[in-house]
């Protein structure tokens, strides 16, 4: 069994162990651990240098009949997958941390709920490692299910349950769309396998190809398919209740890490099957990402408690990554890449310490809080350093992420100043709407008088502050070194790059 395979099923064997009796929190942490420490070893012996291979390849032949697709259980990495593997364990490991203990879970569901987070991360891990088309579908959707029981179960609020319908109709649909689409363009080439290399190199053979009438097609089943899952606007309206409503643990892996298939989808299959398609719709795909930046980042501003300001918050951040994506150069994929981890761990600790805070207040709503900094001075300074990330401040993931992607956008077009030049300048005001909204949160939290009836209590104690110390820490060291994982994407995206030019 290779080390991939042991990534991808130990958090999926370890949900089926809880289930028939063992410890739920002590199994559930081991193993989420054991998945990171096992990444870690993965991104040590990966060899960054290899231009844009997948390596640690694995595959186990499932079925090979006359007239079907080849289906192998095949896994393998490159540098895009690596990062997004590394991103997911981190955030499983602080999320699972970060959840209640046992005894405060409903009585008798503490194994449902830290299966369900195993699940989620588990499915995530494998929809990031599957080189099989099939597989990387059904992981996601794999990691979905779980999602729904969590919010309608164990989700905040009266309307859990509506929110948790609303968000399975929303991906629910957003799959389908995407299986039809997924479905045309392996029937394009041929219906012969399921294999993403193989599909990729039929791609690229100009006789074998997706012909250019067929992609105006493909493409957009692909665009909506995986804009929904990764909510871009107009496909936004499930994210931020689901996020609001969601379990803390729930919210920190979806929009830290599940999110962020839709992007990894259209990197990694969207581009190189259906080229052509993705340039006949670039400049809606432009439209479409201003719409996440600056209408959503002007509704985030106009939220009023701590957990929908946050789930819009993620949602405005997506455009900054399409806007990466549409730039289609290297250094505007690798910034957006890069932003897809970055984002990641910052929502995560974002989420992390806002559920603390409701968790201790009961309310995150911005006019029942405030002048906490005093009496809660740690929670005080973790909050500023993930509010700083998320705003794009110097020195964190964020920052350099960021740079990348405006700087890989505005050079996307040589000496005009075309729609992606445009599009570039007004999204860089998102950066100052992002400030507005963080640095307002902050002042409404932790500064001013604090309400008479509003009992502080400790500060966040070391079972909170090591998961939290845990995202900063990966943020500070991205955000200072940059290459720690700018090394393993840059071959990736020139490779990427290299199938889309041929």
């Amino acid at each position: 069994m290779s080390i991939l395979e042991i990534i991808v099923f130990l958090p999926l064997l370890a949900a089926l162990v809880i289930g028939l009796g063992a410890p739920a929190r002590a199994t559930a942490l081991g193993v989420s651990i054991a998945v990171l420490f096992a990444s870690l070893v993965t991104a040590i012996c990966f060899a960054p240098s290899v231009e844009g291979t997948m390596q640690m390849l694995s595959s186990r032949a499932l079925l090979d009949l006359p007239g079907f697709p080849k289906l192998s259980l095949a896994f393998g990495l490159d540098g895009i997958s690596l990062v997004l593997l590394l991103l997911s364990a981190i955030v499983m490991v602080a999320a699972v941390w970060i959840a209640p203990q046992e005894s405060a879970i409903k009585k008798g569901s503490a194994k449902l709920y830290y299966a369900s987070l195993l699940l989620i991360g588990g499915g995530a891990i494998g929809a990031f490692c599957s080189t099989d088309l099939f597989f990387l579908y059904a992981f996601h959707e794999l990691a979905l299910i779980p999602t729904f029981l969590m919010i309608g179960i164990f989700g905040h609020g009266e309307n859990r349950v509506k929110t948790a319908w609303t968000i399975t109709i929303f991906l629910g649909v957003g799959s389908l769309i995407l299986l039809v689409g997924l479905i045309a363009a392996v029937v394009a080439l041929g219906g012969s396998t399921f294999a993403v290399a193989d599909l990729i190199a039929l791609a690229k053979n100009p006789e074998t190809g997706i012909a250019v009438d067929s992609q105006k097609w493909i493409f957009p089943l692909l665009l909506v398919g995986f804009g929904v899952l990764v909510s871009l606007f107009p496909f936004h309206s499930w994210a931020a209740p689901a996020y609001s409503e969601a379990p803390t643990p729930v919210a920190m892996l979806h929009a830290g890490v599940l999110k962020k298939f839709g992007l990894y989808g259209l990197i990694r299959i969207a581009m190189p099957l259906v080229p052509a398609g993705a340039e006949m719709y670039l400049n809606v795909i432009l439209v479409l990402l201003l719409g996440n930046i600056i209408y959503l980042g002007l509704v985030t501003v106009a939220q009023k408690s701590l957990d929908r300001m946050l789930g819009y918050s993620s949602v405005m951040h997506m455009g900054y990554i399409f806007l990466g994506v549409a730039a289609g150069n290297a250094l505007g994929l690798s910034g957006a890449v890069l932003l897809m981890f970055a984002h990641g761990i910052s929502i995560a600790l974002l989420f992390a310490l806002a559920g603390w805070m409701r968790d201790r207040f009961g309310t995150l709503r911005f006019d029942e809080l405030g002048g906490v900094a005093k009496s809660l001075p740690k929670l005080g300074l973790m909050f500023g350093f993930a509010a700083f990330a998320s705003a794009g401040l110097p020195g964190f993931a964020n920052f350099a992420a960021e740079v990348a992607v405006f700087f890989g956008a505005f050079q996307g077009e040589g000496e005009t100043i075309g729609w992606l030049r445009w599009a570039t300048i007004i999204a860089l005001w998102g950066v100052v709407i992002s400030a507005v909204y963080m640095l307002r949160a902050y002042r409404h939290l932790f500064m001013g008088p604090k309400p008479a009836k509003l009992e502080t209590g400790a500060d966040i104690t070391w079972a909170v502050r090591i998961p939290v110390l845990l995202l900063v820490i990966t943020l500070l060291l991205v955000g200072f070194i940059p290459e720690t994982l700018n090394q393993f994407i840059r071959p990736a995206v020139e490779g990427i790059l290299l199938i889309k030019a041929g």
